[in-house]
C-alpha cells in the first residue's frame, strides 16, 4: 500500500521504486491487492443495495442478498483477472527481452497499473450513472498511461519496445474484458442475476 499515493501522483519515480523491490506473488496479494481490490465491491454493494439509482422518479435498488452475491463474484473476478493479466505480462516479457522477468513482477505490473480503477470504484458508494461513466473513463485512461510509462521503466527496456509490450498487454486486457462479459452472462443464467427492488 506504500506505493498507492506515489503511483497516482508521481508514477515515473514510483515505478522505479517498485522495480527495485523484491516481489513475491503471495506477498503482493497480501500486502496490496487483497485490500485494494475489495474497495469497488464493497462500495458498489452499499450503493446498489442501500442508495440505489434514480430512474423516472423511482429509486431502484438491488436486494442486499443479490448485491452481496454479485459483489462477491466481482471481487473474485478482480483477483483472478489481475492474476491472469500478470501471468500474461510475465509470459510476454520473454518475447520483449525484459530484464528481471518473473511471475511476481508481472502481477506487480498488472495490479499497480489497475490502481486508478480500484480507487474510482469508490464512486459506487453513490451511484450516479453519468458521473460514474465520466470518472470510469478518466480512470481507464490513467490506467493506460500508467501501463505505457511503467513497462519501459519497470522492465528497463527502450521506450519503443516498451510501447509494443504495453500495446500487447492492452490487447490481452481487451480479450479478458470480453471473456468476463461472457462469464457474466453464464453466471446470470446459473442464478447469479440481479434481483431488484423499489426503494
Amino acid at each position: 500500500m506504500k506505493h498507492l499515493v506515489g503511483i497516482l501522483s508521481h508514477p515515473h519515480e514510483e515505478w522505479a521504486k517498485i522495480r527495485e523491490e523484491q516481489h513475491s506473488v503471495a506477498g503482493h496479494y497480501l500486502r496490496h491487492l487483497l485490500w485494494l481490490a475489495i474497495l469497488p465491491p464493497l462500495a458498489w454493494w452499499y450503493g446498489a443495495s442501500q442508495i440505489g439509482w434514480e430512474l423516472g422518479g423511482r429509486t431502484i435498488l438491488l436486494t442486499s442478498a443479490s448485491a452481496a452475491q454479485i459483489m462477491g463474484l466481482f471481487y473474485v473476478a478482480i483477483l483472478l483477472s489481475v492474476a491472469f493479466l500478470g501471468y500474461m505480462v510475465y509470459w510476454m516479457a520473454k518475447t520483449y527481452d525484459a530484464q528481471h522477468n518473473e511471475l511476481a513482477r508481472g502481477i506487480a505490473v498488472a495490479s499497480y497499473m489497475c490502481t486508478p480503477m480500484f480507487i474510482v470504484g469508490l464512486t459506487g458508494l453513490y451511484p450516479v450513472l453519468w458521473l460514474d461513466m465520466i470518472l470510469g473513463t478518466l480512470a481507464a485512461a490513467y490506467t493506460l498511461y500508467l501501463l505505457y510509462i511503467g513497462i519501459p521503466i519497470f522492465y528497463e527496456m527502450p521506450k519503443e519496445r516498451g510501447f509494443l509490450f504495453a500495446s500487447a498487454t492492452v490487447a490481452v486486457g481487451l480479450v479478458l474484458t470480453v471473456a468476463l462479459l461472457g462469464a457474466t452472462v453464464i453466471l446470470w443464467e446459473m442464478g447469479a442475476m440481479p434481483v431488484f427492488t423499489d426503494g
